[in-house]
């Protein structure tokens, strides 16, 4: 099975902390699934921004589809991920100053052709994510599971490679949190893309292909 995602020796630590991320070996396959779960402050976030290239390790690879992360310019990375990764942010990462529509956009000004698949799939995105009646609203008039909704189009619009999702369910209820699972699982599976998502809702492990705890990282 070819890995999408491959993490080997993996070591990272923040300058004058304790904490102390070790990760062996760890990988992922095209359309595969994958939960990071463990306690607040475990290195759940750490971990997932080490895979998008916003982090460096401090020793280790991190390879995407065979590209070794730590020996891409910086100016390659940004390219990597504005044309192959979606990301979804804990904060969200929005303008409130933008509308719903605009800040979905806005990541894919800079290629024609991403721009092009992203304003294609927008309508649909919306509507199944049920924001479509939002969709010329500032995002400063949005409640937070709005907002949250709004992040999710925007990482999945351009149909990337690779999908990171920090606590993408943190501010839904019960039922939109059963609606963005849905969404983010069948995204992976119909278009063999990888899913790593962060979590701290243990309801939605069964849901995942693999889980991995944190607890097993961390030193």
């Amino acid at each position: 099975m070819k890995h999408a995602l491959s993490i080997s020796d993996l070591t990272f630590a923040y300058p004058g902390d304790t904490f102390r991320l070790a990760v062996s070996e760890l990988k992922v396959a095209a359309g595969a699934t994958l939960a990071l779960a463990g306690a607040s402050g475990g290195g759940k976030t750490t971990l997932l921004r080490l895979m998008t290239g916003l982090l460096a390790p401090s020793s280790g690879i991190v390879e995407l589809e065979g590209q070794n992360l730590s020996q891409m310019s910086r100016e390659a990375l940004r390219a990597l991920r504005l044309r192959h990764i979606g990301l979804v942010f804990q904060d969200f990462a929005l303008l409130d100053y933008l509308t719903v529509e605009e800040n979905i956009l806005l990541p894919h000004q800079f290629s024609r052709e991403t721009l092009a698949k992203a304003s294609s799939n927008l309508p649909a995105l919306i509507e199944r994510l049920q924001i479509a009646t939002h969709r010329t609203k500032l995002v400063s008039q949005l409640s937070q599971g709005e907002r949250q909704r709004v992040a999710i189009a925007r990482a999945l619009a351009h149909e990337p490679r690779f999908l990171f999702a920090d606590e993408p369910t943190a501010s839904l209820d019960p039922l939109r949190t059963q609606v963005v699972t849905d969404l983010l699982i069948e995204d992976a599976k119909t278009r063999q893309s990888t899913l790593v998502v962060v979590t701290h809702d243990h309801d939605l492990l069964p849901r995942f292909d693999e889980t991995q705890r944190m607890d097993a990282f961390t030193r």
